[in-house]
């Protein structure tokens, strides 16, 4: 139990504490109610087998002294001390969620009315004339003291962007570059919709209907195409190589100074130790893996054809094998079978009968993100459109023509796409190696060290100041979300949307608090003095709220419950910055809480005129507004008067997951308001995968280039054109 801190006037309790633990002492505060200031607590222990508490009168013969303030002893130690408690890294099982958790209703709204102010913004952007672009373009690097080109000086917040993909994109679109000012370093200069990679290999799509280069997406920012090679959260800074050379074989290096950053390079494909992967397997990440894999496959088509190849030479030329059962090798095994029923087979008919797709996936089922049932169903409609897919398969080589499996199966193949899976960037392990909080956070949860960046609630980066990160690249503590365009979208809105409020990030970590705006004093005396100039807010202020008297109390009663709801971490920073009495009458760790001793006080009303209620009452007042004094001078010397946190962690809103697996075949899971669960397979789930797919796009440019694609595959056919 815990003593209670009461100032008691006419039975009126102003301030409550949390649970008792120690008896409460009340004692009256004259005007300390009415001011609208708390007392501090006074202490007294209750004896522990739970019998009322007794307080000892003091001996007659006192010293003549004032009411002592005395700083809280120390607990005596335990026998048998326990060990401290190492440090938390994300909420356990029964721990109160701070901030509280939202319905899903609330998220969707805060959604929707972000993205009203988010295309209000966009908007605005189009209007920005060319020669301000030319004058924020001109002179980026300038050179640096270290040999290094460097960043030139801004005026605004430098927010670095690292990344050109899903979650990079979104929050590009969407920050506000009149604050700040924003620069993307990424070697790729446009954003790519993934989910349709598959689809451009095999020409159901052309290439350029799924990019939108990063200048399009917003003309405001820096770009640089580059690659990040190393970031030092400590000193904040960023060091850069350019993707291109000079004739001479030079290639550009500076640095970026930075205030705030945000890591969302993605992941690399995995090759989990496998030999030769990387050598002949072809990957499905990047327009350059699908462009090459379009060629190859119109290479074997024609090799096969030439006269003379032998029949074990056209099997093996026309094999074509996937390993990775998720939904990219899914939707590629599903698209490449499609186009060798409709169009392959109507340029290369006596080479259909040599002609095999084959899927292998490690697990007993395909799909493992989606529903039992709906694997089932994946598997079922790729078999019957002529792909053999088999589970609880190992590879484990893969040669020139050949694919190894455990147990000395042989495989001989022409094409090979690997999308096994995904594996950390060496940006990510570099940064996560310079943090040490890094590696106890991984542990805590039980995750590979330095393969992610571990973040809190509010995607900012465990042990480090003004770092955030988002997408495949990262890992929300206690919230493990999935791998998906879907989530890295949504952080990246939400990241625009929190760096657009001005809030001061801090250091990332859960027992840290949240990211915070700190109203200053000298601006709060000026807003209300100028209420008090105009008659209007003045009159408003006095009938709506009571007057100034009881708008102070109000704010300072709601001050109150804000820190009894809130953690302990952040109730000591508001305290810390605000210089607010402390509402825990146990000392903060590493220091002393001056409070009044009950002996020291009774023995200054005995000394004055003996220990009657009166005398006591007369020196407890004393002492209590000597300590209100001080707290209060303390108070009006603090440079901030109120400290806002950012009551919004992010929280994924699922839309559901989709795949294709051909012959106008899809899935489709929805799960919403934990009352929605739709479950969809084939056509009319195909219906809605194209709709879902066709009103993502990123711009009304792409979408009406996919769809003058779809309708010209479905008129014409796949283009077969080898170049």
């Amino acid at each position: 139990m815990r003593a209670s801190l009461s100032c008691q006037t006419g039975g009126r309790v102003c301030r409550r504490s949390g649970a008792l633990q120690r008896s409460a002492v009340v004692v009256p505060c004259g005007r300390v109610c009415a001011r609208g200031r708390a007392a501090v607590r006074v202490r007294a222990e209750a004896p522990r087998d739970g019998s009322p508490t007794v307080v000892k009168e003091p001996p007659t013969k006192a010293p003549a002294t004032a009411p002592a303030r005395t700083p809280l002893a120390p607990p005596a130690p335990a026998s048998a001390p326990t060990p401290a408690p190492g440090p938390q890294y994300f909420p356990q099982p029964g721990d109160p969620q701070w901030p509280p958790q939202r319905a899903f209703a609330a998220i969707a709204l805060d959604n929707l009315l972000d993205s009203v102010v988010d295309v209000g913004r966009h908007l605005g952007r189009m209007n920005v004339e060319t020669d301000k672009l030319t004058m924020r373009q001109q002179e980026q690097l300038v050179p640096g003291d270290n040999g290094r080109m460097r960043l030139r000086a801004s005026t605004k917040p430098v927010v670095l962007v690292l990344g050109s993909g899903w979650g990079a994109h979104s929050l590009i679109k969407v920050i506000d570059t009149d604050t700040y000012d924003v620069v993307v370093v990424s070697p790729r200069n446009h954003f790519l919709f993934t989910p349709m990679l598959p689809s451009t290999a095999v020409g159901t799509v052309e290439f350029r209907s799924l990019l939108e280069p990063v200048r399009t997406s917003n003309p405001c920012v820096t770009y640089l195409e580059a690659e990040c090679d190393s970031l030092d959260p400590h000193s904040k800074v960023a060091v850069c190589t350019s993707s291109f050379a000079y004739d001479d074989g030079r290639r550009p290096q500076f640095e970026i100074q930075y205030d705030k950053a945000v890591v969302a390079v993605g992941e690399q494909p995995a090759t989990f130790g496998v030999p030769g992967v990387r050598e002949h397997c072809f990957f499905m990440k990047e327009v350059s893996d699908a462009v090459a894999l379009r060629k190859r496959i119109a290479e074997k088509f024609e090799l096969a054809s030439l006269p003379g190849t032998s029949e074990e030479d056209r099997k093996a030329a026309l094999h074509f094998v996937v390993v990775g059962g998720g939904p990219t090798g899914v939707e590629f095994a599903g698209t490449l079978s499609d186009f060798v029923r409709e169009d392959l087979k109507k340029k290369y008919p006596a080479l259909m009968k040599y002609v095999k797709v084959t899927l292998l996936q490690s697990a007993q089922q395909i799909l493992t993100q989606f529903d039992a049932g709906l694997g089932q169903r994946a598997a079922e409609a790729l078999e019957s459109s002529g792909v053999e897919v088999r589970t609880g398969v190992r590879v484990v080589e893969i040669t020139v023509n050949k694919v190894m499996l455990k147990g000395g199966e042989e495989l001989p193949y022409g094409v090979c796409v690997w999308s096994a899976g995904n594996a950390p960037r060496p940006l990510v392990t570099q940064i996560a190696s310079r943090v040490p909080e890094q590696a106890a956070a991984a542990e805590a949860i039980k995750a590979p060290p330095n393969a992610k960046l571990c973040v809190d609630s509010f995607l900012r980066v465990v042990g480090a100041t003004d770092l955030l990160a988002l997408g495949d690249c990262s890992l929300v503590l206690g919230n493990r979300l999935p791998s998906t365009a879907q989530v890295a979208g949504q952080q990246g809105a939400y990241l625009a949307h929190l760096i657009n409020s001005k809030y001061q990030l801090g250091v990332g970590g859960y027992t840290q608090p949240p990211p915070f705006q700190v109203v200053k004093r000298n601006k709060l005396q000026a807003l209300q003095a100028a209420a008090e100039e105009n008659a209007v807010l003045s009159w408003l202020a006095g009938a709506m709220m009571g007057g100034k008297t009881r708008i102070q109390a109000s704010k300072e009663v709601a001050d109150a419950l804000f820190r009894m709801d809130a953690p302990p971490w952040v109730r000591v920073h508001s305290e810390s910055l605000t210089k607010a009495m402390p509402l825990d009458v146990d000392a903060p760790p590493g220091g002393t809480k001056v409070v009044c001793d009950i002996s020291a006080v009774m023995a200054a009303a005995a000394a004055s005129g003996g220990a009657d209620p009166a005398a006591i009452a007369r020196a407890s007042a004393d002492c209590l507004r000597s300590i209100e004094e001080e707290q209060l001078k303390a108070r009006e010397g603090a440079e901030a008067t109120e400290v806002r946190y950012w009551d919004r962690p992010f929280e994924f809103l699922s839309l559901g997951i989709m795949a294709y697996v051909g012959n106008d075949k899809a899935l489709t899971q929805v799960e919403a308001f934990d009352v929605i669960n739709l479950k969809l397979h084939g056509s009319v789930a195909f219906l809605l995968w194209k709709s879902v797919y066709i009103t993502k796009q990123v711009s009304f440019r792409n979408r009406v280039l996919i769809l003058f694609d779809w309708m010209k595959t479905r008129v014409f056919g796949r283009d077969i054109s080898l170049f």
